[in-house]
């Protein structure tokens, strides 16, 4: 484990290299790693340093803890930000800017899941290429239950994923599903028991620092463009939403 050449600019999102594995870890379990503006805007700025750095074959994204992978807002923020529309197209900007590099980073990426997976931790975990969860996570999108707009690009990847009639399904209803029915409906890869995911987990930073990185770096970009979704083309967001 290497944490000499990377620094996370807050304490609420941890980092470190493993072998040619950069781990991001999202670390605000007290609020169930609940994302906070400063952990949005750790993401671009780390991925931005592994981008250029050789030793990293992939990225792992995770939550502190083990109830949690991120459980959406930290709404706490909320109280005094959402009142006023300059600050909720900030919040905006800024979560869209870490998501944007994560799917657009030039190299694999991947969420390993356990506990709950909500709202902006979704969004999270489908901007990876891969996700693989314990079998005692959960997942929901609450914003038609909170009365929020859900990003045009997370709900585009979201219906890649896993077809527009699921995707309303979770959408228009909020319903909590587990991690077998996630599986079964594309949102995640795999699913095994809570204490095989580091094994699981293993099996996959093996087999990425195992193969041509050239080779996998185009081979991701591949379904990306076959699917069509170009970030920067996505309307603008309106603060009325939220």
């Amino acid at each position: 484990m290497d944490e000499s050449t990377y620094r996370s600019p807050t304490e609420r999102v941890e980092v470190w290299l493993d072998a040619s594995t950069l781990h991001i870890r999202f670390n605000n379990p007290a609020r169930l790693n609940a994302l906070s503006i400063d952990m949005w805007e750790a993401v671009p700025i780390l991925l931005a340093q592994a981008e250029g750095d050789d030793r990293v074959r992939m990225v792992v994204f995770s939550g502190a803890g083990e109830k949690a992978f991120v459980s959406g807002a930290d709404i706490s923020q909320f109280e005094d930000m959402r009142a006023a529309r300059e600050a909720v197209a900030r919040y905006e900007i800024i979560a869209e800017a870490a998501l944007t590099a994560i799917y657009r980073f030039s190299k694999p990426t991947l969420a390993c899941i356990r506990g709950f997976c909500v709202g902006g931790g979704i969004n999270v975990a489908i901007s990876c290429d891969l996700r693989i969860a314990s079998s005692d996570s959960v997942f929901f999108i609450p914003a038609a239950r909170l009365g929020l707009g859900y990003r045009h690009s997370a709900m585009k990847i979201l219906v890649d994923l896993i077809g527009p009639g699921a995707a309303k399904d979770l959408f228009f209803t909020a319903r909590k599903i587990d991690a077998d029915e996630a599986r079964s409906l594309g949102l995640v890869n795999r699913v095994c028991p809570p204490g095989a995911l580091a094994a699981l987990l293993s099996e996959y930073t093996a087999a990425l620092a195992a193969n041509a990185p050239l080779t996998v770096g185009r081979d991701r970009r591949n379904p990306q463009a076959c699917l069509g979704l170009r970030r920067r083309d996505v309307p603008e967001v309106d603060p009325r939403l939220f």
